[in-house]
């Protein structure tokens, strides 16, 4: 009995020891297909790889605004009227002076013709009273009229001209109002607006069309505090258009304003596009990209090694065979290059190809191609 005892404590204790061992294979396992993972399985991963080079870079940015008519304004009514004909419509190319709508004319050549008419008749008084005061005069003179009678030829000659006078008013006022119902643009340029139909009764001030002169257009953009000494008036700027397959057009800065704008601190400049052949039209947005002065002796790496970690710019430097990321402190960011103030030498071995196979501690093998690019 005390030997099947024995017997048992025995196997308990072979079992335990069977355990510990299994998970100590199983731990050992784990670990190297981590290390594996981490390594490509004990492989090195082949890169492409060279140094940072120093040169000079002429640094370009980007900044974007909308590209607005120099000059648009609504055209309105100068006279009460309804429409009566509305000769333009959106989109229509219009000359300086062109009409654009006729409104009815029936009120104010009437009106017209009664200014003419008592116009005439303040002419016929005028001449009646002058010959009236002439002969008051010539009778005073040979001492047949009192000198009050004379006064009277006068006074009623002086008011005859003040009526005169009136009734040319009268019908200058009356003949511009008929002029007035051919509603004229006062500027050449693109009928941007048509606010109202015919028949819509028309009150003085009323707004009827807004005419844009595209010939010219400009953009403001917001120019950040140290970039400012970098531009100047009369300067020449590329216009990218995204709207338009990435259309180019050349642009004049044409003002920088003399204050900057808080907090911000960027200060407001007009770029200036010509635009005589009407290619493109107000309110699109275009992209300025100005070219700063060139920066020389300036460290360089491929904008292709550039790896983002935690919201940082990190590149893989090849240590000993040895992937080993870097934090970089960057500057100018172009289309296919990196400013580095801080992080790697001219004498580091960055990763620039390859970078999808290799983690923070992975094997490496700079491929000859790779070399020879170095």
């Amino acid at each position: 009995m005390f030997k099947d005892k024995r017997m048992r404590i025995l196997a308990i204790v072979m079992g335990v020891i069977v355990a510990i061992v299994a998970f100590r294979v199983g731990m050992n396992i784990v670990e190297k297909n981590a290390k594996a993972k981490n390594s490509g399985g004990g492989k090195s991963a082949v890169v492409t790889a060279g140094n940072p080079v120093r040169q000079t870079i002429t640094p370009k940015y980007k900044f974007s605004g909308t590209l607005e008519p120099v000059w648009q304004a609504d055209v309105a009514a100068k006279v009460d009227g309804r429409i009566e004909q509305v000769l333009v419509d959106e989109g229509d190319k219009v000359s300086a002076g062109q009409a654009l709508v006729i409104l009815e004319q029936t009120d104010t050549n009437a009106n017209l013709m009664q200014a003419r008419g008592s116009y005439i008749d303040a002419q016929a008084t005028v001449e009646k009273a002058q010959h009236d005061y002439d002969r008051a005069k010539y009778l005073f003179e040979k001492g047949a009229i009192s000198e009050e009678e004379l006064e009277h030829a006068q006074f009623a000659l002086d008011n005859a001209l003040g009526k005169l006078a009136n009734a040319e008013g009268s019908v200058a006022a009356a003949d511009s109002k008929v002029g007035g119902t051919t509603v004229t643009t006062p500027r050449a340029g693109i009928v941007q607006k048509r606010y109202y139909q015919e028949g819509y009764y028309a009150k003085v001030g009323t707004a009827l069309f807004n005419i844009a002169d595209i010939s010219v257009l400009r953009a403001k953009i917001d120019v950040p505090e140290g970039f400012i000494s970098s531009i100047a008036v009369g300067g020449r700027v590329e216009c990218v258009i995204p709207s338009m397959d990435n259309l180019r057009v050349v642009g004049t800065i044409t003002r920088i304003s003399p204050v900057a704008v808080q907090p911000s601190r960027t200060f407001e400049a007009e770029v200036t596009v010509n635009n005589a052949d009407g290619k493109l039209r107000g309110g699109i947005y275009a992209d300025a990209i100005l070219t700063a002065l060139p920066k020389t002796n300036v460290l360089t790496v491929p904008l292709s090694a550039i790896v983002m970690r935690d919201d940082q710019r990190t590149v893989y430097v090849v240590e000993d065979g040895i992937a080993v990321r870097k934090v970089l402190k960057t500057g100018y960011i172009g289309d296919d290059i990196v400013e580095v103030l801080d992080g790697v030498t001219e004498q580091d071995v960055i990763i620039t190809g390859g970078l999808n196979k290799v983690r923070e501690g992975s094997k490496v093998k700079i491929s000859e191609r790779g070399a020879e690019e170095k």
